[in-house]
């Protein structure tokens, strides 16, 4: 923590200065605007409390909950079911994480075709749910072989993300880049990464997010994580800072106030979603992870 509090002022000046591209420092076309920003908390499917799709959808109403994340694997074959599910609900779908076979760098072309494949099919089912963007990781550490960390392999992803964001467009959705901290996936590891990216790929298919549980190992700064992101940032996790669990269970250190300050300031309004477990009773702990995000939010 020490860490991040001497880098912080550093960080949020060079932030400003590697996103001036991205029109952060002008008036011009796609600067965030300050103003309208708005909390609008997302749950993913499994952190919901619930034994079926309708018991978790109630207990989302019941708490203000106005985003459901739910996982890719399969969705094409959900669309129905969750359609009938939100109708007359004031829950939509934000995110939807995941759910790809392959991977978009792998060495092997038959996994970039699976990633391919798949990836349009969830991308698809996403338009058709009014979702926000589909998320993705380059590469895990897990996945090999893999392209290696280089300038051609940039390139080749800049490239293949152009045309997933064609098609995202025409679906009416996004494609949303996220970093990871080096234990999970060390090509893409901070926001600046991403936000880099997707300026490079020129596609307003292409979004990045920021994940406050990476960003506590990756980035010295939640605020400089934000902005370095800019106009880019299409979604935002959150967790225990600690355990990766709710909000709030691992104490003070569970502090997000910063973040939420600059995500204010940015004019911030999509989906901060919940990617956590928990180490006690879901039905006490997300309630109380719910009110201690909010009360922050407003702190903010």
């Amino acid at each position: 923590m020490k860490r991040r509090e001497f880098l912080k002022a550093s960080l949020l000046g060079a932030a400003v200065a590697a996103v001036a591209p991205l029109d952060l420092l002008g008036g011009t076309k796609g600067r965030p605007k300050k103003g309208g920003a708005e909390l609008k908390i997302s749950l993913q499917e499994g952190v919901t409390p619930g034994e079926t799709l309708k018991e978790k959808l109630d207990f989302m109403e019941n708490h203000g909950v106005v985003g459901l994340e739910p996982n890719g694997a399969g969705l094409a074959g959900r669309v129905g079911e969750l359609k009938e599910a939100l109708r007359g609900r004031e829950v939509k779908i934000s995110a939807i994480c995941a759910g790809f076979g392959g991977f978009i760098l792998s060495e092997d072309q038959a996994v970039r075709d699976e990633f391919d494949r798949t990836m349009r099919e969830i991308i698809a089912a996403a338009g058709e749910l009014g979702s926000t963007g589909v998320i993705m990781v380059p590469a895990f550490n897990s996945q090999v072989p893999v392209m290696p960390h280089t300038q051609s392999t940039r390139d080749y992803l800049i490239e293949r993300l152009r045309l997933l964001g064609d098609y995202a467009r025409q679906c009416g959705t996004t494609v949303i880049l996220e970093p990871l901290n080096r234990k999970e996936a060390f090509y893409l590891r901070q926001v600046a990464d991403a936000a880099s990216i997707c300026r490079d790929a020129k596609n307003e298919g292409v979004k990045c997010m920021g994940d406050f549980w990476h960003m506590t190992s990756e980035d010295p700064s939640d605020s400089g994580a934000f902005l370095s992101a800019g106009p880019y940032l299409q979604h935002v996790h959150i967790a225990s800072r600690a355990t990766r669990n709710m909000p709030g269970e691992d104490g003070a250190v569970d502090n997000y106030v910063d973040g939420f300050r600059t995500l204010k300031q940015m004019g911030y309004a999509n989906y901060v979603s919940f990617e956590c477990g928990s180490k006690g009773d879901r039905m006490q702990t997300v309630p109380a992870a719910l009110e201690l995000v909010r009360s922050q939010w407003k702190e903010a």
